[in-house]
């Protein structure tokens, strides 16, 4: 008799808990906005800086909408909890602001800014 094959269920996207990743140190401007510095390593960056006299650090500068959602990353919003702040920061965009959210966390996750643990709810 063949086994039956399971699926395995996957984590509601929304129910997941993003953090920081703790490699890259930030800082907001006078106006609130979030500044992460990003320190260029490894050997390709090295002949970079020597040659092409590309900077150790490099300075990514978010704008309001990633500078609220990167605050509110702080180990215990869920992805759901980050859409409601950024939907009650900005009212007149709540109808765009879910893919707004998403890509940007997308990206951030691409990039290795931020990590996924598990969600609160079981």
């Amino acid at each position: 008799m063949a086994k039956k094959k399971t699926k395995k269920i996957q984590q509601n996207y929304m129910d997941a808990i993003m953090f920081r990743n703790p490699a890259y140190k930030w800082s907001e401007n006078e106006e609130g906005l979030v500044i992460i510095h990003v320190i260029n390593q490894g050997l390709h960056h090295k002949i970079a800086q020597k040659f092409f006299h590309k900077p150790e650090t490099s300075h990514i500068s978010l704008d309001k909408y990633g500078s609220l959602l990167w605050k509110s990353i702080d180990g215990r919003n869920t992805v759901y909890d980050i859409l409601n702040i950024m939907s009650d920061a900005f009212p007149g965009e709540k109808d765009s602001m879910l893919k707004r959210v998403i890509a940007f966390m997308h990206t951030l996750q691409v990039n290795k800014y931020v990590y996924q643990m598990k969600s609160k709810k079981v």
